[in-house]
């Protein structure tokens, strides 16, 4: 126990980069438990909408959900997602799948939904370039 108190003393700035990295982590991993979303990855985002009839939600601006896009999904950018939630009223008790370019807007969208009720609330991570990176097709 002295030599770590020691090494702690004599190499302070590592110590203190990797208690700083440490919070870091665990403060993300509360936010994201807080927040009352999951994250999934592009797979089991599929095995969501086969099996459990999930909806699909792109919070993307018109010009990005224009070049490509999940096949199904419904498109509401996420600046106007607070004055479009009627239309999104008849999926509160189902799985949605909200996505964006790589997961910034998705998680804004994903946190409003949460509060608003909806109950399984799940952001693509990575967004559509993980889609992408799948190989996984879009529709246009």
């Amino acid at each position: 126990m002295e030599k770590l108190g020691s090494f702690i003393l004599d190499h302070w700035i590592l110590s203190f980069a990797l208690v700083f990295v440490l919070v870091l982590l665990v403060s993300e991993t509360l936010k994201r438990r807080m927040l009352g979303f999951k994250e999934v990855s592009p797979s089991d985002a599929i095995r969501h909408i086969n099996k459990d009839d999930a909806v699909v939600l792109d919070v993307r601006e018109d010009k990005e959900y224009a070049e490509g896009h999940i096949s199904n999904a419904l498109h509401i950018p996420v600046g106007v997602i607070d004055k479009r939630l009627q239309e999104l009223e008849p999926y509160k008790s189902k799985p949605v799948i909200v996505y964006c370019r790589s997961g910034d807007r998705a998680a804004r969208a994903s946190a409003i939904l949460r509060k608003q009720g909806f109950e399984s609330v799940y952001k693509l991570n990575g967004g559509i370039l993980a889609w992408k990176a799948a190989n996984l097709p879009l529709g246009k």
